[in-house]
């Protein structure tokens, strides 16, 4: 309990859904020239309980506007790219993306995991403004990275995929969303509650 970074050679699709599963958040990195898998056990987590939410202003105008569609796993490679773009140099190497892509093309092997990309498009053009990549196990999903479009245009589509996918969620009958580190303030003013790692394991072993 003193501890919370590990770090593993084992790059088999196997490894990193064991890790998720036990509520682990991979990521990587290089050492000594070495490609390794970082999995985390964080000290604290940010969950959303759906009904928590916090919709702003703007978001519900734009709601009411209609002019986007939600899609759940359509594109991953075009949100992978996407997000490399967005946060380039990170731990989304081209090593990561291939265990993921592993993942997903042997998905059936795999009991009680599934990768998801969300992807928000623009309604008139399909253009692709914001999106991510997480999994769900049991009745959980949790975040990985995402990205949104930085053009002044689109302000605020970053929330309204997150509202949207909130409610997408909660219809679909998950019982929280596990959104990962805390610190960022996003998550909070989104209604993310803090939890230590106790009490995040305790919830996590109770809907997984």
């Amino acid at each position: 309990m003193k501890e919370n970074y590990y770090w593993s050679d084992d790059l088999s699709c196997e490894f990193y859904i064991e890790a998720a599963k036990k509520g682990f958040i991979t990521t990587s990195m290089y050492h000594k020239e070495e490609f390794v898998l970082l999995p985390e056990i964080q000290f604290d987590y940010a969950v959303l309980h759906f009904d928590d939410i916090k919709v702003p202003r703007k978001v519900k105008k734009m709601i009411k506007e209609n002019n986007y569609i939600l899609d759940i796993s359509q594109n991953l490679e075009k949100v992978l790219d996407k997000i490399n773009a967005y946060h380039p140099n990170s731990w989304l190497t081209q090593e990561y993306i291939n265990i993921l892509n592993n993942i997903k093309i042997n998905s059936s092997l795999y009991e009680n995991f599934n990768l998801f990309s969300i992807e928000l498009y623009e309604k008139n053009d399909k253009k692709l403004i914001s999106g991510e990549i997480g999994y769900q196990i049991g009745s959980i999903y949790t975040s990985l990275s995402g990205f949104t479009t930085k053009n002044k245009k689109y302000n605020n589509w970053g929330k309204l995929q997150l509202v949207l996918l909130n409610d997408y969620l909660k219809s679909n009958n998950y019982k929280m969303w596990n959104l990962g580190h805390p610190q960022l303030q996003y998550k909070t003013d989104l209604g993310a509650k803090i939890y230590n790692r106790k009490e995040f394991l305790e919830l996590w072993n109770k809907n997984k």
